[in-house]
């Protein structure tokens, strides 16, 4: 059985920070450098590796500008339970390359689609 967990805020300036859900535990897992997308959520999933199975850190749309600061800035972010931290390996080269094959492209839904276009806009338009 798959792990979810699920980003509640990020904080900017300086390095990106991506705060786990309150009561979340980081667990004992390996940045997998991958990245995906749950259409039905509407979310970005980053993956983690705990050596058994992968464990899907959800990002919700509430985060994307976050996200979207983080490929402006060219830099991996960090993911946080409050205690712990962890760099998210590959996660602006994972992202970037998402964002420009979900833009105009109808495998993904016409709203998941528009929503990444329009948090995105300033990166696919460069």
């Amino acid at each position: 059985m798959k792990r979810n967990l699920r980003i509640r805020t990020a904080k900017t300036g300086g390095k990106i920070e991506f705060i786990l859900d309150e009561g979340t535990v980081l667990p004992e897992a390996a940045p997998a450098g991958r990245m995906i997308t749950d259409t039905d959520a509407g979310t970005f999933i980053y993956l983690l590796d705990d050596g058994e199975q992968f464990l899907h850190i959800h990002f919700p749309g509430e985060v994307w500008p976050a996200m979207a600061e983080a490929l402006r800035a060219g830099t991996d972010p960090v993911l946080t339970d409050g205690s712990r931290r962890l760099v998210l390996e590959r996660f602006a080269d994972e992202l970037d390359m998402l964002i420009f094959n979900i833009e105009g492209n109808d495998n993904y839904g016409d709203e998941f689609s528009g929503a990444v276009e329009a948090a995105f806009h300033e990166i696919l338009g460069a």
